[in-house]
């Protein structure tokens, strides 16, 4: 049976902050990676919600050798066989299924499956899969929640997203079961929009260095 967490703990331990991309134009993609990876957030999650998205993922792959590129939004195996031809380093799904999980089987890729209620997060780890997105985290109860989850499945390490910012990062990052957090304001689609290079990698630079004990 392939593993397909396989060195996922790794990559998601190369940041505290993995950024979450919406990138609506193909020639932001490079310098929008550049920057991120230059403040020191090298995992980057594009989400395939634009019809550049894929290109997106194709064009960082081949031209910024640095980041670890993943899609998010995988929903399927067209999708899982897409971001992998792309050259997808990693998928992120909002939750699971059987049938998505033997597609991240066939395609050997590295998968972040979502689970929120503990019938789900039961289901991934009989699966054998010790690593979860949590989404939307903020709005499925928060900090609370999660560290509920952490009393009863303490194998199982997540990443939270939706609804995260700067002002409360950190009271994720300080959670034991999370291994690092999805974000947004890393990348703002205002900044993203103007060029600001120079911005983004300075709020990269600062997400970089939250962790337990940090704010």
């Amino acid at each position: 049976m392939t593993d397909v967490q396989k060195g996922l703990a790794a990559t998601l331990g190369l940041a505290p902050v993995i950024p979450v991309m919406v990138i609506e134009d193909l020639q932001q993609a490079v310098p929008l990676a550049r920057a991120l990876c230059a403040g020191g957030l090298r995992v980057l999650e594009i989400t395939l919600r634009t019809p550049s998205a894929l290109d997106c993922i194709r064009a960082i792959a081949a031209e910024v050798p640095e980041a670890v590129v993943g899609a998010g939004t995988v929903l399927d195996d067209a999708q899982m066989k897409a971001v992998k031809a792309a050259g997808a380093k990693f998928a992120v799904s909002p939750g699971a299924t059987p049938r998505l999980l033997d597609s991240a089987r066939t395609q050997a890729m590295a998968w972040l499956p979502g689970a929120v209620t503990a019938s789900e997060v039961m289901a991934m780890a009989e699966q054998g899969l010790r690593f979860l997105k949590f989404f939307p985290a903020v709005p499925a109860g928060g900090t609370a929640y999660l560290s509920s989850l952490g009393a009863v499945f303490p194998q199982v390490k997540f990443c939270p997203t939706g609804g995260i910012g700067i002002a409360n990062a950190g009271e994720f990052l300080n959670l034991p079961n999370v291994i690092c957090i999805g974000g947004s304001w890393v990348a703002p689609a205002a900044m993203v929009k103007s060029g600001a290079w120079g911005a983004i990698t300075e709020l990269a630079r600062a997400a970089s260095q939250l962790g337990p004990g940090r704010s």
